[in-house]
């Protein structure tokens, strides 16, 4: 009995000698594939990342990392300075990185969130004769060019039986739509969260659509097809990260709307808006359904003439090692 004894003893001595050699082995690998910076975009609306750099989880778990943060006002700006080489890292909604990749950038999309209709919405003043769809005929309506913003409007003009043509679109970054429909130099401002969630607690717009019925406005995650190849384990631990940070809005949301308010400078009843709008937003690689839909984004902006060629997203899809569709 005391031989056997001894006998499992030592059998559970070389089971935990092999965990811990699996685990330095590991942490040894990990240490060889790490980059001497991470340089990370995000935006007010990216409320994984926000959470994740004030949680400094990635600082925690990328040891000897300068983990370095850049806020942009939306995808567009974001996606020019990842295909510059000034970040490493970002997340959009569909159609900055169709643009992207129709301009000839080496992007790629490496992650998803899942849908999200109800984070953006085409707003009027409350005294606008605009009530339908169809209205939009004619009209000036705001939007930042090549966001989730435009792929709404030019779905709201098909609904509407309208052509793109049948509408003046005026480009701008939200902030000067934001002050362009104020001051009524546009009659239509189509914006997301938490853009939109603000101007509700001040103004008050009449939201003529959201993008339920309209949009799925899936998130996307990018980086440099460079960067991602040399680095897997990397966007690994980022993604495990992010859907800790999404784990952590679902149940702490009176802290997570704290957090969120003093990062965007936001008050906490906007933030409270518009996370009570988001839905669960775990972080995963690309599914082929996740392709698939995107690809409906581009070959509809293609079709409209809004991108100067047609993109095969598949083109710019990435995949960590091993792993198939």
């Amino acid at each position: 009995m005391m031989r056997l004894f001894s006998i499992r003893r030592l059998l559970l001595a070389f089971s935990l000698n092999i965990l811990s050699v699996a685990s330095l082995a590991a942490s040894a690998d990990l240490s060889k594939d790490l980059p001497k910076e991470l340089r990370i975009g995000f935006q007010k609306s990216s409320v994984n990342l926000t959470l994740l750099k004030h949680r400094q989880a990635l600082e925690q778990q990328l040891k000897g990392v300068k983990v370095s943060w850049f806020e942009f006002t939306a995808g567009p700006q974001m996606l020019e300075a990842l295909s510059v080489g000034s970040i490493d890292f970002a997340t959009t909604g569909e159609p900055p990185p169709i643009f992207a990749q129709a301009a000839g950038s080496n992007l790629v999309y490496v992650g998803a969130e899942p849908a999200k209709p109800g984070v953006s919405a085409i707003l009027v003043k409350q005294d606008s004769p605009i009530r339908t769809l169809a209205d939009l005929k004619g009209k000036k309506i705001a939007i930042q060019k090549g966001s989730s913003a435009h792929y709404h409007v030019l779905r709201a003009v098909q609904q509407a039986g309208l052509q793109w043509s049948d509408i003046t679109p005026v480009y701008l970054a939200p902030a000067d739509a934001r002050a362009a429909f104020e001051r009524g130099s546009v009659d239509v401002w189509a914006i997301w969260d938490p853009y939109w969630a603000a101007i509700e607690q001040s103004a008050a717009p009449r939201i003529l659509v959201t993008g339920k019925g309209l949009v799925n406005n899936l998130s996307h995650y990018l980086s440099a097809r460079s960067f991602a190849d040399k680095y897997p384990k990397v966007i690994q631990v980022l993604f495990e990260e992010l859907t800790r940070s999404d784990t952590f809005v679902q149940k702490n949301r009176d802290e997570a709307v704290a957090i969120i308010a003093a990062s965007t400078s936001l008050d906490k009843p906007t933030i409270a808006s518009f996370l009570e709008r988001r839905p669960r937003s775990p972080v995963v690689y690309l599914t082929q359904n996740i392709i698939d839909e995107q690809q409906r984004v581009a070959d509809n902006f293609y079709q409209q003439k809004l991108i100067p060629k047609a993109v095969n997203v598949r083109d710019a899809v990435w995949l960590p090692p091993g792993t198939k569709l």
